[in-house]
């Protein structure tokens, strides 16, 4: 996709995003993706060389290999929200196999899925794609329905089946999310003694969240601290879903926090509020990849490469999008996944 395509599918907000240059965190107070990352952020931590060979084989995987960038597919929708709901769009899903040639034939540095999907193409596939291992999941047969993650497989199941990394969520701020936290915090200190790297789907979850019809589950500030609790259970990777308000702490009046923050550290442009997610992360040391978020039809192109050039201009490392990408055919799910990819290889989107 060229750069003139980019700008087309960004409409309206081209000029608000692409010329946006006056963040509230500076550029320089980030360490930002690039070629040298695995080394400068992990090479003198704690992780283990397999941690960090595992980590470089991610990185320099698929069509954003050697940049710094991630483009991951996620495919654990069957456990999250029914494998009906989620394949009914398009049936070949159900396959096992057309998830790992969806990743492949897109481009992307690695597929995460379940324990049974990446353990039964794993002899086939594992040596040709990273395998990230998705272990807990939210099930939906209990009635009435309830939201909590719990650990479907093992951090030694997913060494053995030839993976080199594992992903766990965490709902912050539900009720359920203190065992969460402990039991992740467990999975992944097993992880990296096995050389296995860690992604955490860090998601903040609570019915009180929600105020006069607003939904701060994605403010910019709860967001933010749950990706600092997130990193300092030492996940490598953190996933987040995009920063849809600013202040979800002010206006609801719990936690810490300061008029201050609201103004030296963000405003409302997406670029400030996803810059402060980044910072949040160690100032950016641990890369921080925004969800593709859901799949809404005709327009999910054009969400998808927005949501990605503002990860970029905040200083993010990728886009890790799933249901836009499988919920339609494998042609056009390849033409999404490269288009946000082109985003992260178009050298007149840059990092103000």
């Amino acid at each position: 996709m060229e750069h003139q395509e980019i700008v087309s599918l960004l409409g309206s907000e081209a000029t608000e995003l692409l010329e946006f240059n006056s963040p509230k965190i500076a550029r320089t107070q980030l360490h930002l993706p690039s070629l040298e990352t695995v080394e400068q952020v992990f090479g003198s931590s704690d992780r283990s060389t397999s941690v960090l060979h595992n980590l470089k084989r991610l990185y320099n995987h698929g069509r954003l290999g050697g940049t710094g960038y991630l483009s991951i597919l996620p495919v654990d929708q069957g456990l999250e929200h029914t494998a009906g709901f989620s394949f009914a769009p398009n049936p070949d899903y159900f396959d096992p196999e057309n998830i790992i040639k969806l990743a492949m034939e897109g481009g992307c540095n690695a597929v995460a899925s379940s324990l049974g999907v990446l353990g039964l193409m794993s002899q086939k596939y594992a040596d040709q794609i990273p395998f990230v291992v998705k272990l807990n999941h939210n099930e939906l047969l209990t009635y009435p329905t309830k939201h909590d993650q719990i650990m479907f497989g093992t951090a030694q199941q997913a060494y053995d089946l030839g993976a080199v990394g594992v992903g766990a969520t965490i709902y912050f701020g539900a009720p359920e999310s203190t065992r969460q936290l402990q039991e992740v915090s467990e999975l992944f200190a097993r992880a990296h003694e096995l050389g296995l790297f860690t992604i955490l789907w860090c998601y903040p979850r609570n019915p009180g969240y929600i105020k006069d019809g607003v939904s701060y589950e994605t403010a910019a500030d709860i967001t933010g601290q749950a990706n600092h609790l997130g990193v300092t259970i030492e996940a490598d990777i953190i996933k987040q879903k995009p920063p849809t308000v600013m202040d979800g702490f002010r206006q609801l009046g719990f936690s810490k926090y300061s008029d201050e923050m609201y103004e030296r550290l963000m405003s409302p442009h997406p670029i400030d509020m996803t810059r402060y997610q980044v910072a949040n992360c160690y100032s950016g040391q641990i890369g921080m990849i925004n969800s593709g978020g859901e799949s809404r039809g005709e327009g999910d192109l054009a969400e998808a490469v927005k949501t990605a050039v503002i990860n970029k201009r905040a200083g993010g490392s990728g886009v890790i999008a799933g249901r836009k990408a499988f919920n339609r055919s494998l042609a056009d799910g390849i033409s999404l996944l490269q288009a946000i990819q082109d985003v992260y290889l178009d050298d007149e989107i840059t990092i103000p």
